[in-house]
């Protein structure tokens, strides 16, 4: 019975090169897979997020042409959403631009640069 256990114990080698290779190669491609794979999913969550903060800057836009009532082809600037309290910005945000209104309602363009509306009196 020892004798037997030992034979086996010497038949048993480890991997062989070629079986090793094998597993690099397996794991090489499911890393070339995944990679494009998340930073595909990093890119639409930037754009989800844009979108979203499109969105609060537009809402904050549509509350403040409610309480101040903007004529058409009126703007009302980010920094100036910002200054009298309808939007909040983290220091790392950078928005910029403005909420311009027009006959189909209130369209955010952030190339927009300067107010051409009649701002509150005080913030």
């Amino acid at each position: 019975m020892v004798n037997k256990f030992k034979t086996l114990l010497k038949k048993e080698k480890g991997f062989t090169l070629v079986e090793l290779l094998a597993v690099i190669v397996i794991l090489g491609i499911i890393v070339a897979i995944a990679i494009p794979a998340v930073g595909n999913i990093i890119d639409n969550a930037q754009g989800d997020a844009d979108d979203a903060q499109t969105e609060l800057v537009v809402d904050a836009a549509r509350l403040f042409d409610v309480q101040n009532t903007m004529a058409e082809g009126e703007v009302i600037l980010v920094s100036d959403l910002v200054s009298y309290g309808y939007l909040e910005l983290r220091d790392s945000d950078s928005i910029s631009g403005g909420v311009e209104k027009t006959s189909s309602g209130l369209e955010y363009d952030s190339t927009l640069t300067s107010t051409t509306t009649a701002l509150p009196t005080s913030p």
